[in-house]
């Protein structure tokens, strides 16, 4: 939830999913304007770059919180919990709760205390095989561009990148001097930093008990891989759409034109029990089978027509 000028509460829903996604400033010029200006650096090596955002959010949904009966804008107000009265923001201060109740007040000049020197360097340690690098550090993306007179260096340091299979571990400051881990990996052409996340920040898998494969049978895995090459294909990104915010958009503008919304109740689908394991993966790889020989003969016309075409032309 956010609060605007004045002090009216709003939800801005934002319908894209998983831990990677964090909004940036306004993305309509955010591909012509830099979020960071300084250099990269390996060794002696100094690489004067910009970072442009990677990622692009699509058009927001944003709701206003209304009174039910009137349709009214609520206001946001800050309360005490205590006198149950509203506070000015004057008169509010910022507090760690180390314990139930018990709190630690911080000032400006505590945080200043706190800060990390602002730096406009992205020193790359150390390089590590990106192999080794658990996907769940990396978090958000940025294009790497390289400033006047760095084109060279910056083809240079790409080029070692892709040949070597590393990764480049640094730390940048951005945004209030907040310090980030950073990697440097290569995506075609370019550079790309991808802020990263602390050791401490992951949840240690060792926190959960998953089921160990001593109950898989030979047969069942021969099935089971058998059905995941039937499914394999090439990613293309553009075939994944958001159909949550596809429904949403469709019941907003039916019912901005006064239209009734008939919900249906979605399907639960049941666990699969361990004595129908086999059938389910037999009649699994059965459809997999009629899918792929549907794509093939689909590739088989599509090239086709484009042979004939070439023909006529």
């Amino acid at each position: 939830m956010t609060v605007d000028s004045i002090g009216v509460a709003r939800i801005d829903l934002y319908l894209t999913h998983g831990a990677g996604f964090v909004r940036s400033p306004r993305y309509g010029d955010s591909k012509m304007r830099p979020i960071w200006s300084g250099a990269l650096t390996f060794g002696l090596v100094n690489i004067p770059v910009r970072l442009h955002s990677a990622v692009q959010s699509k058009e927001r949904v944003s709701f206003r919180l209304l009174h039910k009966t009137d349709l009214s804008p609520i206001k946001y107000e800050r309360v005490c919990e205590k006198e149950g009265e509203a506070v000015d923001w004057k008169e509010i201060v910022k507090g760690y709760e180390y314990a139930k109740g018990k709190f630690v007040v911080l000032t400006d000049d505590d945080f200043k205390a706190a800060a990390i020197e602002s730096t406009k360097t992205i020193e790359i340690m150390d390089f590590v095989n990106a192999e080794e690098v658990d996907p769940r550090y990396f978090e958000t993306p940025y294009y790497v561009l390289p400033a006047k007179g760095g084109e060279k260096a910056y083809a240079l340091l790409r080029e070692a990148i892709k040949r070597t299979g590393m990764v480049g571990i640094g730390k940048i400051t951005m945004r209030t001097n907040s310090l980030h881990l950073a990697g440097i990996k290569t995506v075609g052409d370019a550079i790309v930093l991808e802020i990263m996340r602390f050791a401490g920040e992951l949840v240690d898998v060792g926190d959960f008990s998953f089921p160990s494969d001593t109950g898989v049978r030979p047969q069942e895995l021969q099935m089971a891989e058998q059905l995941v090459q039937n499914l394999a294909e090439s990613f293309d990104a553009s075939k994944y759409t958001d159909d949550y915010r596809a429904n949403l958009m469709k019941i907003i503008r039916a019912k901005m034109k006064g239209k009734k919304i008939e919900v249906a109740e979605p399907e639960e689908r049941k666990s699969t029990q361990v004595v129908d394991l086999m059938a389910r993966l037999q009649e699994s790889l059965e459809m997999g089978k009629k899918a792929a020989s549907g794509r093939a003969s689909r590739g088989t016309t599509t090239r086709a027509k484009r042979a004939s075409r070439r023909k006529t032309a």
